[in-house]
């Protein structure tokens, strides 16, 4: 993978910025991006330091074709060429079926959906020019409902079939979709749940005993570098005959075959 370039969206935090890291120590060449240019800068610039010339930014809401599309070109003028995308921007939405408003079911929809629909649209003929290859983060949600994530888990199903339609349709253009299905991952979203608890525990504690009421099998929450470390893979040659697939990365919570 050493010199090819990566689109990795929503790269400023989290499962995206893990992926950024390890896509550059693969010898990748990366642009990423979000919707806070500050945020950005502040965790960036660091990693630029130490891979000079291999990292871009730039700000970009994945919901706006127009930002989207700038990225890409940006992209591609500065490395020279596409190979990998990663969609990773979005967040889940804690609500039930009553308390969710018509314009929140098309918020959710919309970001799921558009989050993907976007970037592949903008990055598909560089892609498929040099046989390329899509990942879309996504999680156990999409097969297993939970409580209170009524609008994510239904739109995570969707974008789920949609990744699977895309590895079909785009296959005669040289270009592999696959998704990674996360459960419950370290991330700062959890942290920000922590703090807000006012749990007595430290947070290794507090989120095993999380992890033991889910019934996740290897009894703590995942990485986010772990989510990362399966994305390279299904980017890299090593999975080139691996296309339509969803990679469960869940510490064994999934509970269907």
């Amino acid at each position: 993978m050493q010199g090819d370039v990566a689109v990795v969206t929503g790269g400023s935090s989290g499962i995206g910025l893990a992926c950024v890291e390890a896509l550059l120590a693969e010898g990748v060449q990366v642009a990423t991006c979000g919707r806070n240019a500050e945020q950005l800068d502040r965790v960036l610039a660091p990693l630029a330091e130490l891979h000079p010339d291999r990292l871009a930014w730039w700000p970009a809401d994945v919901r706006d074709r127009e930002q989207v599309e700038r990225l890409i070109d940006n992209t591609v003028e500065r490395f020279g060429g596409l190979q990998y995308l990663v969609n990773n921007a979005g967040a889940s939405r804690v609500s039930t079926f009553a308390t969710t408003e018509d314009h929140e079911w098309l918020d959710e929809v919309g970001l799921k959906f558009f989050g993907v629909i976007h970037p592949v649209r903008a990055a598909l003929p560089h892609l498929s020019a040099r046989g390329g290859a899509v990942v879309n983060l996504n999680a156990v949600l999409a097969r297993q409902p939970e409580p209170h994530l009524i609008t994510t888990g239904a739109a995570r199903a969707g974008l789920l079939n949609l990744s699977k339609s895309l590895a079909r349709e785009l296959a005669d253009q040289h270009v592999r979709v696959n998704s990674v299905c996360v459960g419950l991952i370290d991330t700062g979203q959890w942290k920000r749940r922590y703090d807000a608890s006012d749990s007595a525990l430290d947070f290794p504690a507090w989120s095993e005993e999380i992890a033991a009421d889910r019934g996740i099998g290897l009894g703590r929450f995942g990485t986010a570098s772990e989510v990362a470390a399966a994305i390279v893979f299904l980017l890299s040659p090593r999975s080139s005959y691996t296309t339509g697939t969803a990679l469960d990365i869940s510490g064994g919570v999934s509970r269907y075959v």
